[in-house]
């Protein structure tokens, strides 16, 4: 009989769904209707659990889950698993991690300059049928040059590091904060965040930082300034995000490119209706070439599990 697996969260890549379907029965819980009933008749058999990291895994189901060997996230955020209850059982939690680097920072790059240009904005205003009624040159503000910028980077991981690659080619002097200074980092490190929003002309959030809940305050905002701007493709709960609001509805920062949000898929109206603000639906890692490596990294993390052995990537065992 094939291994039992239980899939918390679709896979988009039909190439990888058929290779799964091949190896394993594979349950998609979010199509079953009554999941208390099946996880008590089925979940004693579940050997593998596949997950995004925004759903993770509760506590109560790994409790429901006695055989299973690997908890394999298809993404790289972990703080809806509780890491230290599967460190003590001994199960493998993996992520994909470095699979999202590149994506991410080209996102974070495309909402920068999208921001500054306006370019959203501008879209809106050439499909409204407004070029025509006003083709004055004063009908659309003027933008803002992303070249040269003072770009602030909040996290100096692997996304952070890749968005300061790509900012330096566009002539952007770079600083950063992290948890610590990084020896192999040339950039310019600050310790205080606000001190950082103030020298910026632009902020990043590139932390993963799980346990960080509104760092980016009314205090961050005002330090970066009715010119600066603030771009989200790290944790939503990272930025406060009433201050936000009320800073982009007064002008209090020039405007924000968000990828992330803190109540998904729900967006705060003020956002969602200004100019200010450049918007995507968490899809920073949303394309054929990192889902599928992704995909392929959660494939093979539940081989590993499954034949006994350590996976690669696991942040647990």
């Amino acid at each position: 009989m094939k291994p039992r697996i239980l899939q918390l969260s679709p896979i988009l890549i039909p190439a990888i769904n058929d290779r799964l379907a091949e190896r394993y029965e594979v349950h998609k819980y979010f199509e079953i209707a009554d999941k208390a009933a099946w996880l008590r008749d089925y979940g004693i058999s579940i050997e593998a659990v596949i997950t995004g990291g925004h759903t993770g895994i509760s506590r109560d189901m790994l409790e429901q889950l006695p055989a299973l060997k690997v908890v394999a996230i298809n993404g790289v955020g972990t703080d809806a698993v509780d890491l230290a209850y599967c460190r003590g059982r001994g199960l493998a939690v993996t992520a994909t991690l470095g699979a999202l680097t590149e994506d991410v920072a080209d996102l974070a790059i495309g909402l920068l300059i999208a921001a500054c240009r306006n370019i959203c904005a501008g879209d809106r205003f050439v499909r409204a049928g407004q070029w025509e009624l006003h083709p004055q040159p004063s009908a659309i503000p003027l933008a803002r040059r992303f070249s040269g910028m003072r770009v602030g980077i909040v996290g100096m991981g692997r996304v952070g590091r890749a968005v300061a690659t790509r900012v330096a080619a566009f002539g952007c002097p770079i600083g950063y904060t992290d948890l610590r200074r990084m020896d192999d980092v040339p950039h310019r490190f600050v310790a205080d965040l606000r001190e950082l929003a103030c020298d910026s002309d632009a902020l990043v959030l590139c932390a993963a930082a799980d346990k960080a809940e509104g760092i980016v305050d009314a205090a961050v905002l005002d330090a970066l300034g009715p010119r600066g701007y603030l771009v989200n493709v790290a944790r939503g709960r990272l930025v406060n995000e009433k201050d936000l609001a009320e800073a982009v509805a007064a002008g209090r920062i020039a405007g924000a490119g968000l990828d992330v949000f803190v109540d998904e898929p729900r967006v705060p109206i003020a956002l969602r209706e200004s100019d200010r603000t450049t918007l995507q639906a968490h899809r920073a890692s949303a394309t054929w070439e990192t889902r599928t490596t992704m995909a392929e990294m959660v494939v093979e993390s539940v081989a590993v599990a499954l034949a006994g052995g350590r996976p690669p990537m696991s942040l647990t065992t």
